[in-house]
């Protein structure tokens, strides 16, 4: 693995941000869509289409298979291009903890200790309210908070917002995201096949070597873990948790220096002309001159910077959206003619709206009475309220975890979506009036 000190690289905080924000606002819209459709005359066209089969065939052997079994269109979003979303979510934890909010202790502790609040807290009252029922096994369902949706609500408030905010919510999001890879990992794993898990490990052993043999070729990282998906797939281990894992393989160094870079562009920058007529027709020296530049600016970048950045557009615009649209299509009538409302729908709602709250101010206010972290500037107790119910705004994890928690039952799992959707709703809409409330009434000149 790389060590702490990874040199120059420079990844902007603001960029990502946006992504997640766009990305948030799209999912709101496609969220509606996929309701709509559900529970429309078009319905069951509707479901029928996730339960086609995808294939990947060379003769009898389909890449997109598990014992034998042909994965659904369901399973593959769920399965295969989720597992792209956790390689994205993998390389942001890396960038964190090296040069991010989690890249020093002081810097680490609030966000974690918030976010294990709001981790905690969820869990318990979740388990209090389901202790002994079916539903019980949906526990981890209202621990995750969506970064994407949760900025999105604090893009509405424009330059209101002071950075420090922002950064708290991303931060301890991550941490979020940390812990339910974790739950994923631990508790939602089938029977193993120990071939495949030792294999799986062969192919991290590649990738670590590679790291460690300084290989900055992102198609060796890409094609090596394919195959360590596949293994895992085979494996027992949910599928998705190798991305994560692939993602922390990636190297952050560069392959060029960046000092090394720009002295060599000063170096040939007096072979070009200073008029714009003389640089009409260059020359077979300049052009080489300029191909190399090109060729060097790609190596500047590190491969995890660099997969990072190319990956924001795929997951924020095509693949969160396409999970949205599979996932969030629950059918609100029941059999009985009323609404698909049961104890996992009311346990997951309290858990997102109520737990995460209590979780992550109860924990923050620990933390700061007992002089181990500091609120940043512009964050408040007041407007930290907003915050904190922005943190129960859970949908990508909490959807999957859902589908992981209640597979085999259609009812309890319709439940527990109708339960993410409204808490979800619920928390978005208090963080909002709590933070229109609470923010400058103008655009923040704090930073």
């Amino acid at each position: 693995m790389d060590k702490l000190k990874i040199g120059h690289l420079n990844f902007s905080f603001l960029r990502a941000t946006q992504y997640h924000i766009n990305g948030g606002i799209l999912l709101m819209a496609i969220v509606l869509l996929a309701m709509i459709l559900a529970n429309s005359p078009w319905g069951e066209a509707y479901a029928g289409i996730w339960n086609k089969e995808v294939h990947l065939q060379i003769g009898e052997f389909n890449f997109f298979s598990h014992d034998g079994h042909h994965m659904t269109l369901m399973t593959f979003i769920n399965d295969a291009l989720m597992t792209i979303f956790f390689f994205s979510v993998g390389l942001e934890i890396k960038r964190e903890t090296l040069v991010g909010e989690l890249s020093s202790f002081r810097q680490a502790l609030l966000p974690i200790v918030a976010a294990c609040g709001g981790m905690l807290v969820p869990v318990i009252l979740y388990y209090c309210m389901t202790a002994g029922t079916d539903a019980e096994s949906g526990l981890a369902i209202p621990m995750a908070t969506d970064i994407a949706f949760s900025l999105g609500v604090l893009s509405l408030f424009g330059k209101r917002v002071p950075i420090s905010l922002k950064i708290f919510l991303t931060a301890f999001a991550v941490v979020d995201d940390i812990g339910g890879i974790l739950v994923i990992a631990l508790f939602y794993s089938s029977h193993l096949d120990i071939n495949s898990l030792l294999y799986s490990f062969g192919a991290l052993f590649v990738l670590c070597a590679g790291n460690h043999m300084h290989v900055h070729n992102r198609w060796f990282y890409i094609l090596v873990g394919l195959v360590m998906w596949y293994l895992f797939l085979q494996s027992g281990i949910h599928a998705t948790i190798a991305g994560v894992i692939v993602a922390f393989t990636i190297p952050a160094t560069p392959h060029y220096k960046i000092g090394k870079y720009i002295n060599n562009i000063k170096e040939n920058i007096n072979i070009f002309p200073a008029s714009e007529k003389e640089g009409l027709i260059l020359s077979k020296i300049q052009i080489s001159v300029l191909k190399s530049i090109e060729t060097a600016s790609d190596r500047v970048i590190s491969p995890l910077q660099s997969l990072e950045d190319s990956l924001h557009g795929l997951v924020n615009y095509v693949i969160i959206p396409l999970f949205a649209f599979a996932n969030a299509g629950v059918v609100l009538t029941a059999s009985h003619g009323g609404l698909e409302v049961g104890t996992p729908t009311w346990a997951v709602m309290f858990g997102l709206v109520v737990g995460k709250f209590i979780g992550i101010y109860l924990f923050t206010w620990l933390i700061i009475k007992s002089k181990m972290a500091t609120l940043a500037k512009g964050m408040t107790w007041i407007n930290l309220i907003g915050i904190c119910l922005l943190g129960g705004v859970g949908f990508t994890v909490s959807l999957f975890i859902a589908n992981l928690s209640f597979g085999a039952s259609p009812i309890l799992l319709s439940q527990a979506k109708l339960g993410v959707l409204g808490g979800t709703l619920l928390a978005g809409l208090l963080g909002y009036i709590v933070l229109h409330f609470t923010l400058p009434k103008r655009n923040y000149a704090g930073e």
